[in-house]
């Protein structure tokens, strides 16, 4: 046997399916074609199966590998096999058909939501603060509510967070465990749940049932026993597959009775995560058959035009493929959280360092009034050592309030404040669907303003998965959807009952040459259409229904049928087509269906009056090949330039293009050829090769019809989207389980590739790669380059990345060369402009996640619709689920729900942007307002002897950051906007400043920590001299105190009145009520009726009334408060003035409302071109080659293998009734309708033109 590319050269013969049986040696001929599944429709996770491990690539594994044994009804003998749980102890190796996504239970929800809590450095601080003032209450210097109050609060708020986000996933799952099914229960069926169902156990699904496990199929009522699913909640494709149960139990089990004492048993591989491979065998009546993935429904499928089929359960539970490609849920953070966790360490040692220096000045302090003063008796309980030490436990107490804990409960607020405004945003509302888009996720809005890397699925994320007709050229004349002004405004097919409404293609003037009939080309184009195809029709309430094993060919026969050239029925060596009223019945010679060597359809048919002719489709690299030669010299020349001229024009249209091309051929070639055919099809070696060869000679000589041109429809906004996002320095990946050809298609569609881009293939990437290790040297830099690359070459590069690879954080840790090779990969694809993987399984692009996030730092947003983005949404940063046909599973698992692909642009550019800001400008001001108050504590100390004693009153020390300042910042949090939502959509370039960390980092922080510093020194000191011996109202220590409150209060409130940008009459009541609510509570808390309540806690009697009316006061205050703002606002004032004339004399001449945007846009021309300098190495263009975009024909990059070889066979017929052998629906449900064809014709026949 020869082998030839990935597939072995039967697989891609058109005989491949049968030919199977050869594969592997059955122990009778009963076991003949059926034992072994069909050549299926390849889907987009079959493709990236094979992108990992195909089938036959793998190598023969022998019988004792296959460790997992399940008998058919049969729970005692399954339940015996144990595995070991935790050291003797052993469960139950079989998992039942519950699934649990949730991260708690009832138990463990306490425990570990704390755990995960406490996890956060500030929470640990504060628990630590608070344990101090528990055990050692006589050095507290604050009242204990002042931290345990807000700890509790903000623990509470973060685990109902958790607890709702949890019950959501409970109902979920659920819903899913409790969905319906019918299982075998004695010697009848029953209603039972999902949740009931163990392996072993048979269950019964009808049409639209979605298969509640991995079960191998046993029967259905299809011809032998072929059964159709759609796996669109699985990868995403619509287009359906096909299954077919083994010969043997079609056949041997036909009642229910037969069902009930079936006692096979199935030995296979142990669960795994390969999506499209199975392998094992079944052992019945002492015999083995062999089976594989076309044996095998997987859970989550769908069951299509199937009225009932059989199965039985293999994998249940998380042993099943889907459910182990969906990953662990990980514990997301985001790039500010893990900022503050650093900072918080900073300012514990910080705090921990000033109370030690602060503490050493109370030891001086001590050891000097000791020895100025050693005729004073000491009156002390602890010795100076034990003092000192509780001084210290003093400051470290009475400092911790610099990391104040009104920040993070005030954060928990603006993050779902900012989550309720992503679920309320109308512009992000799909009202087909009536889908809004929702927040799952409440903690990463901040996120979202920083993303440097999207992976986005293909199908059903940036495709609709629709192909649609959009133009075609005949005879070297093009044909184009008509204008909004043509005749046939309304509808052009009324003429034709058949007609498909939905077909959106129009032209008047090729449908008025088909209606004449009168030109032949037009005539043979349609024909074609209608008769070469794998296409198999079906009726349902008068209505004509097509499936394809790929929708581009459903759209060549909708078009066909639309114009006239109406498929209706097939049999097993026939084809009837309506045409133009007219039915005709073709008898079909033979069919060669296509494969990826071939790259071609052909079918050879007898017409009714007898002549034969061979109808060809294909790629135009394979069929201008195999044009008749004398065409060229005389008028066939014109006609195929311009049918290049048409190829090449659709090819920059990013339109699919596909080849036309037929012949008469005479009857006694015809013979010839039919001879060595048959000669050929019983071949036992070389068939495939034999075959090639025979259907090589009858594809000659052919005349050229035309093109057609298929448009993969990109959803709606998807160009618009990518764009601007690019224009956002955010990269595009498109991880996908297609073809190479298709992806690249759409990659152009969507404007991710352009055609000055320089394409790097597999082999430039491998010699790059070991040229960047021989020399050590850095990796080149190539300008305007993009990279494609397989699942298989990926493969080779990421073993190491599946274990210990992505625990190992430091980049700087010796790596072996599997490793060093993927981080030079990464580095490599990051600098490409755009990357496309094909052929991608779900694990891998998983894996890619995590090589990116790994080596490159950035923020990474995943977005897919189908279960096979379920693992890359998880790992990433951020995960985005598209809710649509495809399913729910990607929704279930993500950060973010949207309806449509555009609407990612908006969530990342406004809302993301928003929120980063906010959240920015927020830290930033809070650490501001809690130093330029707390760090006064500092300068205290020096005039109260170090003694820890504070200076503020306790009640402002509480409410300070919980009332006093707490609405403006709120308002920062959530309504502050620099720009508006149209401005941050037309300039994607202010995103840029997220993801460079901009607007809060350590320089950030820095300048909020000195700026804090700098307005504490002013209000304590300004205070200190200019109280200082004069005789006034600040005669005493809570005079001083209160006038101090009132100044850092006015100074952080005028600060919050400068950087508010967004002005309404939310933040003139925030402000006004800030203050209102200090006036009123400090009133309260100074009165004589609370004083004489409790004196030790409201020790402050009537100190505001008394001090604060006096001018001299006043005149200080406002001293104060305009040495804090009048030099801040004059820099600032100053630096924009500058950055003004600095814009404008760039852009001189333009007018001033594009000054900003057109200077943004020179700073980003700048920084390219100094990237452009830093490149040490350019890989010379010459040495890259593009890749050629002349032409891409749909047919050799979207098209699938059919069902010719089920057609020519038989096997996929129906048959009368007569030959039927199941029983009624109350033994098993299998009767199919008699005559059925026959009922069709006359149907068909009284609807004529």
């Amino acid at each position: 046997m020869t082998f030839g590319g990935r597939r072995s050269s039967w697989t891609v013969s058109c005989e491949g399916w049968a030919a199977r049986v050869t594969r592997a040696p059955l122990p009778s001929s009963s076991t003949s074609v059926c034992s072994l599944p069909p050549g299926e429709a390849r889907g987009e996770e079959e493709e990236e199966e094979e992108a990992g491990l195909h089938p036959l690539q793998l190598p023969t594994r022998p019988a004792s590998v296959f460790t997992w044994e399940v008998k058919a009804n049969d729970r005692t003998y399954n339940n015996q096999f144990k595995e070991k749980a935790f050291l003797c102890w052993q469960k139950t190796k079989y998992k039942d058909n519950i699934i649990h996504t949730a991260k708690y239970n009832f138990f463990s929800f306490l425990p570990l939501n704390l755990y995960e809590q406490f996890h956060r450095m500030s929470n640990s601080y504060f628990l630590f603060i608070i344990i101090l003032q528990g055990v050692f209450p006589e050095i507290s210097t604050m009242p204990w509510f002042t931290l345990f109050a807000p700890l509790v609060c903000l623990l509470l708020i973060r685990a109902i967070r958790d607890l709702v986000d949890d019950i959501g996933r409970h109902r979920s799952d659920s819903t899913v465990n409790n969905r319906p099914c019918e299982m075998l229960v004695g010697e009848r069926f029953m209603c039972k749940k999902w949740k009931d169902l163990h392996v072993g156990d048979l269950v019964r699904l009808h049409d639209t049932n979605i298969v509640p496990a991995d079960i191998l199929l046993l029967a259905s009522t299809e011809p032998s026993s072929l059964c159709y699913v759609e796996t669109a909640d699985i990868d995403g494709e619509t287009n359906l597959k096909y299954r077919q149960a083994l010969l043997v139990t079609h056949h041997g089990l036909t009642t229910v009775k037969n069902m009930a004492s079936f006692q096979g048993k199935v030995v296979c591989e142990e669960p795994n995560s390969r999506m499209h491979y199975f392998t094992g065998h079944l052992e019945w009546e002492g015999k083995k058959y062999s089976l594989d993935s076309g044996n095998i429904l997987l859970r989550g499928c769908k069951i299509r035009n199937t009225d009932t089929c059989y199965g039985m359960v293999i994998y249940a539970g998380f042993d099943t493929k889907i459910m182990r490609n969906c990953g662990t849920v990980h514990l997301k953070g985001t790039k500010i959280d893990r900022l503050m966790n650093k900072l918080v360490i900073m300012i514990c040692i910080f705090v921990v360092l000033i109370s030690m220096a602060l503490t050493m000045g109370f030891w001086n302090k001590v050891k000097e009034f000791k020895t100025k003063h050693y005729y004073v008796p000491e009156l002390r309980v602890h010795s100076v050592t034990i003092e000192t030490f509780f001084i210290l436990l003093s400051f470290i107490i009475l400092l911790s309030v610099m990391m104040p804990m009104a920040m993070f409960i005030t954060a928990e607020f603006i993050y779902l404040g900012n989550s309720i405004f992503i679920d309320w945003d109308v512009e992000m509302y799909y009202a087909p669907q009536d889908m809004p888009a929702k927040a799952r996720s409440t903690s990463l809005n901040v996120q979202l303003g920083q993303v440097g890397y999207i992976f986005s699925d293909k199908t059903g994320t940036l495709t609709q998965n629709i192909m649609t007709f959009k133009k075609c050229c005949i005879n070297g004349i093009v044909y184009g959807p008509d204008q909004e002004d043509s005749p046939y405004k309304d509808n052009p097919f009324l003429w034709n009952v058949f007609a498909d409404g939905k077909m959106l293609f129009r032209n008047s003037r090729l449908l008025s040459i088909v209606r004449n009939n009168k030109d032949k080309m037009v005539r043979e184009f349609w024909r074609l259409l209608a008769i070469c195809h794998t296409v198999m029709v079906e009726e349902k309430d008068n209505q004509l229904f097509y499936q394809a094993a790929s929708p581009d060919e459903e759209a060549l026969v909708t078009a066909a049928r639309n114009f006239g050239y109406v498929f209706l029925a097939r049999t097993r060596d026939s084809i009837t087509v309506m045409e133009l009223g007219e039915q005709r019945v073709y008898q079909v010679l033979a069919m060669m269906d296509f494969n990826s060597i071939r790259k071609r359809m052909s079918v050879l048919v007898r017409n009714p009056e007898g002549s034969i002719y061979l109808y060809t489709k294909g790629a135009d690299t394979v069929l201008f090949e195999r044009l008749h030669k004398k065409d060229l010299y005389r008028k066939g020349r014109t006609v195929k330039a311009a049918t290049e001229e048409a190829l090449t024009s659709f090819a920059e249209e990013t339109l699919r293009t596909l080849c036309l091309a037929y012949k008469k051929v005479e009857e006694d070639q015809y013979e010839e050829w039919h001879q060595r055919h048959q000669e050929a099809k019983i071949l036992l070696e070389n068939r495939a090769q034999a075959l090639h060869q025979v259907y090589e000679e009858i594809e000659q000589n052919l005349q050229l019809l035309g093109i057609t041109a298929i448009e993969d429809r990109l959803q709606d906004g998807v160009l618009e989207t990518i764009q601007c996002l690019k224009k956002g320095n955010i990269k595009i990946w498109v991880l996908t389980g297609d073809k190479q050809e298709t992806a690249v298609n759409i990659g152009y569609a969507c404007q991710l590739l352009s055609e000055d881009m320089h394409i790097l293939n597999e082999e430039q990437i491998t010699a790059i790669l070991e040229a960047y290790q021989e020399t050590k040297n850095s990796l080149p830099q190539i300008k305007m380059a993009a990279m494609i690359v397989s699942g298989e070459f990926l493969d080779q590069l990421m073993k190491s990345a599946a274990g210990p690879m992505l625990q190992n954080k430091d980049p700087n840790t010796p790596q072996n060369p599997e490793v060093w090779r993927e981080q030079a990969f990464v580095e490599l694809a990051c600098s490409c402009k755009a990357v496309i993987c094909c052929r991608v399984t779900p694990k891998q692009k998983a894996l890619i996640v995590a090589l990116v996030k790994k080596y490159q730092n950035v923020v990474t947003l995943a977005i897919g619709d189908g279960a096979n983005d379920v693992n890359m949404i998880k790992t990433a940063d951020i995960g985005v689920g598209l809710a649509g046909q495809e399913g729910m599973q990607a929704v279930q698992n993500s950060d973010y729900m949207l309806a449509q692909f555009r609407f990612l642009r908006r969530l990342l550019l406004v809302h993301g942007r928003w929120s980063y800001m906010r959240v920015c400008k927020f830290l930033r001001y809070f650490i501001y307002k809690t130093l330029a108050i707390m760090m006064v504590q500092i300068w205290f100390a020096f005039y109260s002897g170090f003694t820890a004693q504070p200076l503020y009153e306790g009640w402002f020390l509480a409410l300070f950051n919980l009332l006093y300042t707490t609405l403006p910042v709120l308002y920062i949090g959530l309504f502050e906007q620099d720009v508006s939502d149209e401005q941050s959509l037309e300039l994607p370039e202010l995103y840029i400043a997220g993801q460079k960390d901009e607007l809060f980092n350590y320089w950030v922080f820095f300048q909020a920590i000195t700026h804090g510093t700098v307005t504490s020194l002013v209000n304590f000191f300004m205070t200190m001299w200019i109280s200082h011996d004069i005789i006034g109202p600040i005669i005493d220590y809570q005079s001083f105190a209160t006038v101090m409150s009132l100044s850092g209060l006015l100074s952080v409130t005028m600060e919050v009145i400068l950087i508010i940008k967004y002005w309404t009459v939310l933040t003139v009541l925030a402000i006004f009520f800030s203050l209102c609510f200090y006036i009123i509570i400090t009133r309260a808390s100074q009165s004589f009726w609370l004083f004489t309540i409790s004196p030790t806690t409201f020790p402050f009697l009537s100190v505001e009334q008394n001090v604060i009316p006096h001018p001299y006061v006043l005149l200080m205050i406002m001293l104060n408060v305009s040495l804090n703002t009048l030099p801040v606002l004059a820099f600032r004032v100053i630096y924009q003035a500058l950055k003004q004339l600095r814009l404008k004399v760039r852009v001189a001449g333009v007018p001033t409302a594009h000054c900003w945007k057109q200077g943004l846009k020179g700073d980003l021309e700048e920084e390219e071109k100094e990237e452009e300098k830093e490149e040490v190495e350019e890989v010379p263009i010459e040495e890259i080659a593009m890749v050629p975009r002349a032409r891409r024909s749909s047919y050799a990059f979207s098209h699938q293998e059919g069902y010719a070889n089920l057609i020519t066979q038989g096997t996929i017929m129906r048959r009368s009734l007569g030959a039927n052998k199941y029983l009624p629906s109350d033994e098993l449900s299998m009767s199919i309708e008699s005559h059925w064809y026959q009922w069709k014709m006359s149907f068909l026949g009284e609807n004529r033109f």
